[in-house]
């Protein structure tokens, strides 16, 4: 058997790597160019609704903005597909609410320095604090600070120990249920994680 030099079957190593790098590469490429494709047939799709206000799917890429939305009368709702857009839209489609400040992250939605039952005048809503002594009801919107940005959603549902609320621009679905416990007449939300409050018109 005839031996093949050195340098030969070097070449011959560094073409056979190349072919399979460029097969790994043109293979990692069609699979995000379908990704990008499937989540762009995903973004905007209607995938959920409370009293008719609809949930729109933000896609895989959730820290991503599809625009900003504005009502009819040019009320500023948010960017397309965040929380903030849903819950602003569901009080003004649903309960005819505008907020006297419109901009903002999630979590600005929660003044820490306010008491309780009180007037929270940047969302025009009355605040209450995780651990009020009145209880969560639907239509309530809640508010996470626990994140960066935060995150809101609209309470749905209230049992005797849990509640449900809608959300937008969540990968894990657009509803969520949430323990909540009563200590000395003062209601907790306490997992899977816990709000600040929630406000209410």
């Amino acid at each position: 058997m005839t031996k093949i030099p050195g340098i030969v079957y070097l070449f011959q190593v560094i073409k056979m790597r190349t072919k399979l790098f460029i097969s790994v590469a043109v293979a990692l490429v069609l699979i995000l160019a379908s990704l990008f494709v499937w989540n762009g047939q995903k973004t905007g799709r209607v995938i959920d609704s409370y009293k008719k206000v609809p949930v729109y799917d933000n896609g895989l890429f959730f820290w991503r903005s599809h625009g900003k939305n504005y009502a009819a009368d040019g009320y500023y709702l948010g960017q397309k597909w965040q929380c903030v857009e849903f819950v602003k839209r569901f009080y003004y489609d649903a309960k005819g609410h505008k907020m006297p400040d419109v901009m903002g992250h999630a979590k600005s939605f929660f003044d820490e320095s306010l008491p309780d039952n009180t007037l929270n005048s940047r969302r025009g809503l009355l605040q209450f604090h995780n651990g009020s002594t009145h209880k969560p009801q639907a239509d309530d919107l809640l508010v996470f600070t626990d994140t960066r940005y935060g995150h809101v959603g609209i309470v749905t549902r209230v049992d005797e120990n849990s509640l449900e609320i809608i959300q937008q621009n969540i990968l894990s679905g657009s509803r969520q249920k949430f323990t909540m416990t009563v200590t000395n007449g003062h209601y907790f939300i306490t997992a899977p994680r816990q709000p600040a409050g929630w406000l209410r018109k």
